[in-house]
């Protein structure tokens, strides 16, 4: 329905959630060809691999989970939609488990098969939300707006700006808010010279920001100085990008492992 001003906010969200899938299907579908162009060439796919499962554990993943507790969770509840959403949960359960299958492959055989198999589902995956998904919410009279305002994982939107309102670029430049104590995104390039340790918390970032922010930190450290990186799981795809990208120039350390916080102490040698 159209507002007073002529703007159609419904379908301004579908829009806006099927721009950001578009991107996610095209960047896991450049990584997917480009891992098995470096196979045809003879070239290791190290790099590429571990770039692939990083995006789909910072980005992939968070969506899907986003999807299960807005427009899925409303799906199940409508006739028209709740056999579809049943396959649709399904499927994300198979993608949790080719991102595992991918994480540990070993040879390149193995890396170009899972990530075929993981291109292949999610691109189905995407098509069925955008084409039979959506239209049936917005034909049910759901109020796609409301359901997902704030999701940045669904609609692709940027963490609201903070401080200096560089809206986390990853210069590191924004002001801590008079709440905030030490060790929080803002001060952590400036705590993390010298032999100082800082804290860099990426816990209030959104996915596609948080890889960004890390290496523009890890960018900024001097010989022998390092930070605290914190994180809300094991960034153990963020080690395999850095020995990928960083081979030697890099050290990794766990301070603390879980359950709900994981700490790793990253540092310049």
């Amino acid at each position: 329905m159209t507002d007073p001003t002529g703007e159609d906010p419904q379908g301004a969200v579908l829009a806006t959630i099927r721009a950001h899938h578009d991107q996610l299907g095209r960047t896991m579908s450049d990584h997917t060809v480009t891992i098995a162009r470096s196979v045809d060439r003879l070239a290791s796919p190290t790099a590429r691999h571990a770039v692939l499962v990083a995006f789909c554990v910072e980005e992939v993943l968070p969506h899907a989970a986003a999807e299960e507790e807005t427009l899925y969770r409303v799906a199940a509840g409508l006739p028209e939609t709740e056999l579809l959403v049943r396959a649709m949960s399904r499927e994300h359960v198979v993608l949790t488990d080719l991102v595992a299958e991918l994480e540990k492959a070993s040879t390149t055989g193995e890396v170009v098969s899972a990530a075929a198999a993981l291109n292949a589902l999610f691109q189905s995956h995407l098509e069925k939300e955008n084409d039979i998904l959506l239209p049936a919410l917005a034909a049910a009279g759901v109020d796609l707006a409301a359901l997902l305002d704030g999701m940045h994982e669904i609609l692709g939107e940027p963490a609201p700006e903070q401080g200096c309102g560089c809206g986390g670029c990853g210069c590191g430049a924004r002001e801590p808010a008079a709440e905030e104590g030490p060790g929080t995104v803002g001060d952590a390039v400036g705590d993390a010279v010298g032999d100082a340790v800082g804290e860099l918390d990426v816990r209030r970032l959104v996915p596609a920001q948080r890889h960004a922010q890390i290496f523009a930190t890890f960018a900024e450290l001097p010989t022998g100085a390092a930070f605290v990186l914190v994180n809300d799981h094991d960034p153990k795809p963020l080690y395999y990008q850095f020995a990928a990208e960083h081979p030697g120039e890099f050290t990794w350390d766990y301070a603390e492992s879980g359950p709900s916080v994981w700490r790793v102490r990253i540092g310049r040698p």
